[in-house]
């Protein structure tokens, strides 16, 4: 795939001054209503006393100059860019693909590769890290204490670079016995316990004050005021004048100086790699958002650490106008891969858990690994990208850091073993599609609502039942070929016995409710595991049976997690159940998914997420005190779409409440993702990749999905500027259901809330969505 770039004018896209009065263009009116749109959108800046940690980590100031985001751009009169003459890049951009002369063409030499990398350069300090000053002329070292630990040298060394008081940086040097030449593994203050694994097998360390227990880089703004890097960029300079002086040390073997950090010092180390070819291999762990994660995979359908929630509570470790593509992030020109090839022929290694919350997405990661492979092939050296997941949560122990050594004695040439690239995600719709082909078996015209309500159309006095029947059946279709199985027995007792994952992962807990479990020995479904949320109360103590709300989780490695508190308690303060488990591929079940379409080829996930699905209705309905008649499905994002894909199969499902759940993908634009969301990128829904390029032709779409559902109650809620979706077809489809069921004398029990703003599940739509449910559920009671 081909995926349009634009290339930056430093000076000039950015940077505005505006004129006064009716001198401003309409090219610097529509500039500022996009910041217009931007402030109301953006989460504010956090108080002093709102601030998890009172470090520089956290929101202090914005930069030695600035206070805060919005001081920055007062002072600078920057806009955003005109966003409607940017292309869309839905996708990765793609880094062996180049758009400069208007016509996009394949790199194929490396003279290309070298033209494109100098302009991601460009692009990097103009979005992220900033600019910075060159590396200084005038550098001096002075060692200020030495002693021994047995035979291993310990000096402390202070850089000087130039006359101003603050240009230094303290090193810790922790140099082997023997003359070398060395390898070296240098990290941050923060990470001597790190270094100490690498010399005590026969690596020379070095620690540097570039971390938030020590960082001397904090006032490198001040003493170069002229550049606008970024609080990374200036730790990342400081660990390139580490570097500096380790091209001083006899024992250093110059090719093989290795960086690594951890979390936001992940993130610095790829910027100090990416502006530094000495380094010659680093590794990123845990670096999230910034790291290894791309900004298009942060918005709020997943559960990474977005650019508006980096920008708010620490808004110094990026450029500014990073922030101006919040709830645009397929406007950038250049993503985390873009950085990260910057490295490119020099080692790198990425490196997560595949559970921590907040920035460990393993799918996320992947996306990276695949693209950067790419290049790294092209430069013929494939194994000098890795990728090593680990479980828990977001610290590391010894164990990790022994397997980091290994991997960089692979990569220097001091062992001679092969490194395995573990993956969960390794999905490839080419490779899946080799010996099918169901496009073959699809109608010749597809289902479309259109014809049920267009006088002139012949399919318009179909019943209802039979063009039901037919969505269905297409539907079943599209989501592959369900083996035969056997049911589950019944549900006897509930239980409080959990799978010992819950000990990673941060499950919803609430004060006002209890949690019990749909456990071993007695689960549902195929031997799945769900959670039963209840009031206080026993519903068989009241004599009533109460309603329950299937809730289903969005793109999130950790799977039902505690980010549904609030969406619980409010459920159950209205006297709802509510009943959650794990999807195929996140939470306790990511190895699960792994190797689903290797055990089942003809299947999809989707298919499998809905079966599951449907096993919890048939579940919850035996489990006494819960209203068999009263079982609603509700969903975010991902969540949503199994919902619709579930009620419209299911008539046990009593109404369904999704928020940013679908779009049609007959008229979806080259703006979003479209079919291959669900065929290519997530895996979801292989079928729909055959008619990647002739969308029109798939048999059903989320049109015809929700007709399914009529009569019973249905909500959407979609946001008024999703990146993922299109508001008008929306609500056209929408419009087209109200007048379905009027023509068809049904009660529109129908209806959309569209909220302000990007895609996102705030408090306002959260309530609205219960509030629904709850309406729904007393009036289906009565």
């Amino acid at each position: 795939m081909a995926f349009l770039l634009v290339i930056f004018i430093q000076t000039g896209l950015f940077s505005l001054s505006i004129p006064s009065g009716n001198a401003q263009s309409q090219d610097t009116l529509k500039r500022k209503a996009y910041l217009d749109n931007l402030r109301e959108q953006n989460r504010p800046h956090p108080l002093p006393h709102e601030r998890a940690r009172n470090v520089f980590a956290s929101f202090e100031r914005l930069s030695f100059t600035d206070s805060t985001w919005d001081a920055w751009q007062q002072r600078t009169g920057e806009l955003p860019p005109d966003f409607s003459t940017l292309p869309d890049i839905p996708f990765l951009p793609e880094l062996l693909v180049d758009y400069e002369s208007g016509q996009p063409f394949r790199i194929t030499s490396l003279s290309q590769w070298e033209q494109k990398r100098e302009k991601i350069a460009q692009q990097v300090k103009e979005l992220l890290s900033g600019t910075f000053p060159d590396p200084p002329k005038n550098l001096t070292a002075e060692i200020t204490e030495e002693h021994m630990e047995g035979r291993i040298r310990v000096q402390t060394v202070v850089l000087k670079f130039g006359d101003h008081p603050k240009a230094r940086l303290t090193l810790e040097v922790f140099l082997p016995p023997g003359p070398g030449p060395h390898p070296v593994l240098m990290s941050q203050w923060n990470h001597r316990g790190w270094v100490q694994i690498a010399v005590r097998r026969g690596y020379l360390g070095v620690i540097y004050a570039g971390a938030d227990v020590f960082d001397e880089s904090i006032h490198y703004q001040e003493v170069y005021p002229e550049y606008d890097w970024s609080a990374l960029m200036t730790r990342a300079w400081a660990a390139q004048r580490a570097v500096d002086y380790l091209y001083t040390v006899p024992q250093v073997d110059r090719e093989k100086i290795a960086l690594t950090g951890h979390s936001r010092n992940a993130k610095l180390s790829l910027f100090a790699a990416a502006f530094d070819p000495r380094i010659s291999a680093v590794i990123s762990s845990s670096g999230g958002t910034g790291g290894e994660i791309p900004y298009r995979f942060t918005d709020e359908r997943h559960a990474n650490e977005s650019i508006d929630y980096l920008n708010s509570i620490r808004p110094q470790w990026f450029h500014p106008r990073l922030r101006f593509f919040n709830g645009r992030e397929h406007k950038l020109p250049i993503d985390q891969n873009s950085l990260m090839a910057l490295i490119a022929p020099n080692s790198l290694l990425l490196s997560s858990s595949i559970r921590e919350a907040g920035g460990g997405d393993p799918w996320a990661i992947e996306q990276t690994y695949v693209s950067l492979k790419e290049l790294y092939t092209f430069l013929g050296v494939p194994e000098n990208v890795s990728l090593r997941f680990r479980d828990g949560k977001h610290a590391v122990a010894a164990r990790d850091i022994e397997s980091y050594v290994d991997w960089l004695d692979i990569q220097f040439g001091r062992s001679n073993k092969t490194w395995e690239n573990q993956r969960y995600y390794a999905y490839d719709f080419d490779a899946w599609k080799q010996d099918k082909n169901p496009a073959d078996t699809v109608p010749d015209s597809p289902l479309q609502i259109d014809s049920l309500v267009n006088e002139s159309s012949g399919a318009a006095g179909t019943p209802l039942e039979d063009w039901q029947g037919e969505v269905r059946k297409w539907t079943r279709w599209t989501l592959g070929q369900e083996p035969e199985g056997l049911n589950a027995s019944p549900i006897k007792a509930l239980s409080t016995n959990a799978d010992y994952m819950d000990l990673l992962l941060n499950r919803p807990k609430v004060a006002n409710g209890k949690r019990q479990n749909i456990a071993p020995y007695n689960a549902l479904g195929d031997y799945q595991h769900g959670a039963l949320y209840l009031p206080l109360t026993k519903p068989e103590a009241t004599g009533k049976a109460i309603p329950v709300v299937i809730y289903l989780h969005k793109y999130v490695n950790t799977g039902f997690d505690e980010a549904m508190n609030p969406f619980i308690r409010e459920c159950l303060d209205k006297g709802m159940a509510v009943f959650t488990m794990d999807l195929l591929g996140y939470g306790s079940r990511i190895e699960e998914g792994a190797s689903f379409y290797e055990r089942y080829p003809h299947w999809s996930k989707m298919g499998k997420m809905v079966k599951d699905t449907r096993d919890a209705i048939q579940a919850l309905q035996q489990v006494e005190g819960l209203d068999a008649n009263r079982v609603f499905l509700a969903g975010y994002a991902l969540g949503g779409t199994v919902a619709l894909f579930t009620a419209a199969l299911d008539d046990r499902v009593a109404g369904v409440a999704v928020a940013s759940a679908f779009t049609s993908l007959r008229s979806a634009d080259a703006s979003m993702e479209g079919i291959k969301a669900y065929s290519h990128l997530y895996g979801l829904v292989p079928n729909w990749g055959f008619f990647a390029d002739r969308p029109s032709a798939i048999p059903v779409d989320f049109p015809e999905i929700l007709s399914a559902i009529l009569p019973r109650p249905l909500l959407v809620i979609s946001p008024e500027q999703d990146r993922h979706a299109r508001l008008h077809d929306i609500s056209q489809s929408m419009e087209m259901l109200e007048l379905l069921a009027k023509k068809r004398g049904l009660p529109m029990e129908s209806s959309q809330y569209v909220p302000p703003g990007f895609n996102r599940f705030g408090t306002a739509s959260q309530q609205h969505l219960i509030g629904w449910i709850h309406e729904k559920s007393q009036s289906t009671n009565d």
